[in-house]
């Protein structure tokens, strides 16, 4: 446990930490000026390589191996970009926020070292609109820090390489959290997904290459290459190395993010942020953001904290946003709460999506206002099949999941609460 928050948030608590002069102490921006110095020996093939050996997977959900999707990027002339993922929009998720907030300089130079790895003389930051008070100025403020420092721009300390990096605030919408709809933003176009193939390192932003990556991603590049890819993958598992920032709220002690190895067991992690909140008992936890399925408190007890272990039970590590759902709460109430948020974000793309995810609301809404029918459980059960791998991203399959995982686990609820008129199981 002493390697613990030596990743990402390794400064925060030093005053003024988003500052330029305080990264730079903590020898800030030092892996940067070595790559650029000895380009030779530290050059895009030797940087990628470490990034595979370390293990780091994809932050923002999906969990792919980010080096591997480096390594994609075709080897030409083309203009090539580099994209950072910061809409942090999924429920329960807030960990790139308090990056952007507290630490922004590791993102700056996370960016830069990518660029140089893939190829990329720009990279855009994709910043969620809702941070336009607090995080956006700190990541423009390190940004323009940078600059003045002579670590951004063109021939970048008289090294031959180029890198100029743009913020963009986004307008708050939850889609533009998926890869092709962020890119579709940025090029100034509705947030809609875009068919693939093409995949964004071939035809991405402005049909060039490009790579995206999220927010903690490349946030962690840093310090895997100052201490090398094993120092990396001694944290966590085999399977599932180094370390996550876990965003912990609902019924909790100590709500917060907590940055840790994976493979810890749920216990360990709910431990060390204090307990359930006055000493409930537990009910259900949902593991990774809310798109991903509940797991009643009796099967993710069993569970570590990584990706095969949840998956194995049936659900997924996501973004590690764990929301924590203690005894005496009504299931189906929470459900509506979560399908309400899917079925205003739905971008209208995909029929099966526009359509479903208003379904699956008004259901739920006349459960809970005593309206609900004797098929309506049925109902939404095949709603829900009827949207998942149906639409052109996975929008669609996170607002199905919490429905169908509900279902499964909590079945008695809903159907209580049809046969008595919109009373919760939870209210006795």
């Amino acid at each position: 446990m002493s390697k613990l928050n030596q990743v990402i948030y390794s400064n925060i608590n030093d005053s003024n930490s988003w500052t330029i002069d305080e990264y730079l102490k903590q020898g800030g921006y030092s892996v940067w000026k070595d790559i650029l110095a000895d380009q030779e020996n530290k050059n895009s093939n030797w940087i990628i390589e470490e990034v595979k050996k370390s293990g780091l997977r994809g932050r923002g959900g999906a969990g792919f191996p980010t080096g591997l999707k480096w390594s994609f990027m075709p080897n030409n002339d083309d203009q090539k970009y580099i994209v950072c993922n910061s809409d942090e929009s999924e429920p329960g998720t807030c960990h790139d926020r308090d990056i952007l907030k507290y630490n922004p300089h590791v993102l700056v130079e996370g960016m830069a070292i990518a660029a140089y790895a893939i190829g990329a003389t720009v990279g855009y930051n994709y910043v969620r609109g809702e941070f336009m008070l607090e995080c956006y100025p700190r990541i423009e403020a390190a940004v323009k820090e940078a600059y003045e420092a002579g670590l951004l721009g063109g021939n970048i300390l008289e090294s031959g390489v180029d890198f100029d990096l743009y913020n963009f605030l986004g307008a708050g919408a939850y889609i533009c959290g998926e890869e092709t709809g962020l890119l579709e933003s940025l090029e100034g176009k509705q947030g809609k997904p875009r068919f693939k193939p093409p995949f964004p390192a071939n035809f991405g932003l402005y049909g060039k290459p490009t790579t995206v990556n999220n927010t903690q991603t490349l946030a962690s590049i840093p310090k895997i290459i100052e201490n090398g890819s094993k120092w990396y993958s001694d944290f966590g598992t085999e399977k599932s190395p180094g370390t996550l920032i876990f965003s912990i709220s609902g019924h909790i002690n100590n709500p917060g993010n907590y940055e840790l190895p994976l493979g810890l067991t749920f216990n360990e992690v709910i431990e060390i942020a204090g307990g359930i909140l006055d000493e409930r008992k537990l009910k259900a936890v949902i593991p990774g953001g809310s798109s991903t399925k509940v797991l009643p408190a009796k099967i993710i007890e069993n569970c570590t904290m990584d990706y095969e272990s949840l998956q194995s039970a049936d659900s997924a590590l996501g973004t590690g946003a764990m929301i924590i759902i203690a005894e005496d709460t009504c299931m189906v109430e929470l459900l509506k709460r979560i399908s309400r948020f899917y079925f205003a974000e739905s971008c209208g793309q995909c029929t099966p999506c526009r359509e479903g995810t208003g379904w699956l609301y008004r259901i739920l809404d006349r459960i809970t206002n005593g309206q609900g029918l004797s098929g309506d459980l049925s109902l939404l059960e095949d709603v829900a099949g009827r949207i998942e791998g149906n639409t052109i991203c996975a929008f669609g399959d996170a607002s199905a999941w919490p429905v169908q995982s509900f279902l499964k686990h909590y079945h008695h609820e809903f159907k209580y609460m049809i046969e008595n008129k919109g009373k919760s199981v939870a209210a006795g």
